[in-house]
């Protein structure tokens, strides 16, 4: 990074922007991602210069970005191209709660914003331990959380976490250790025996057909089915790790959770 803080950066995924975006740092921001839709005017402020795993290199490299953020394995090939072409990089990994809060004061530092970040980080934090202290009625709702309907796919890591803090019991709480989706394919008849209470599912980038979730064989005695609670979360809610997890798609599973 040839400037500090840097003026000029380039965000591959939505939840850096966002997180800018509420240090108010969105200045620096010159090129993000067609899925950063957090806050609203970020889809009219800034150049969309990559999707996820694909980006516009050189749209990129005219921007002269100073610093390039990036996210996880997925976006390796892009990050390679860009570091060979002598960009300053960040690639984040955060797959949990604390992961969300360590990207965010990181984030605060790489911009100068050190103790706004803090506070802001805190804050979530604060708000994460109110919510989980609050008495609910037990037993708890047992929640399966499906990220994907073909391969099945469930138990990404600060959702599990999310579910838990808003008084529910993750049907699969093991798998939040997986990193990788592959590794979180289940067979539907895990999901049938565990017999959830409640099923939330968001599939990223196309929306959730509660119907089709009914409709499996053998799904209709799955008490969340036969109850009615299947409920979509939209993915920009919940699907990338960062502040609107915490926010807004921690609220939808309250909602969900406790009507």
């Amino acid at each position: 990074m040839g400037q500090f803080p840097p003026r000029r950066i380039v965000c591959l995924t939505e939840e850096t922007v966002e997180t800018l975006y509420l240090l108010g740092e969105q200045d620096r921001i010159v090129g993000v991602s067609g899925y950063a839709v957090r806050p609203p005017q970020v889809r009219r402020e800034k150049p969309r210069v990559s999707a996820f795993i694909s980006a516009d290199i050189p749209k990129i490299l005219d921007l002269k970005p100073d610093l390039v953020l990036a996210f996880s394995d997925l976006q390796a090939d892009i990050v390679a191209e860009l570091v060979r072409a002598g960009v300053a990089i960040h690639v984040f990994n955060q797959r949990d709660i604390a992961g969300i809060l360590a990207m965010i004061r990181t984030l605060g530092a790489l911009v100068g914003a050190n103790s706004r970040a803090d506070d802001l980080a805190a804050g979530y934090e604060k708000r994460l331990a109110s919510i989980a202290s609050i008495a609910r009625p037990s037993p708890k709702p047992k929640v399966f959380f499906e990220e994907w309907d073909d391969p099945l796919i469930s138990g990404i890591g600060w959702v599990s976490e999310l579910i838990e803090i808003a008084g529910g019991e993750d049907i699969l709480p093991d798998l939040r250790f997986q990193q990788s989706a592959k590794d979180r394919i289940i067979s539907p008849d895990l999901v049938r025996t565990a017999a959830p209470d409640i099923i939330l599912a968001s599939w990223c980038g196309k929306k959730v057909v509660p119907d089709k979730i009914k409709r499996r064989t053998g799904w209709d005695d799955i008490p969340a089915v036969r109850h009615d609670r299947v409920v979509e979360i939209k993915s920009p809610l919940i699907l990338q790790p960062g502040p609107a997890a915490l926010t807004d798609g921690l609220d939808a599973i309250l909602a969900a959770l406790w009507p």
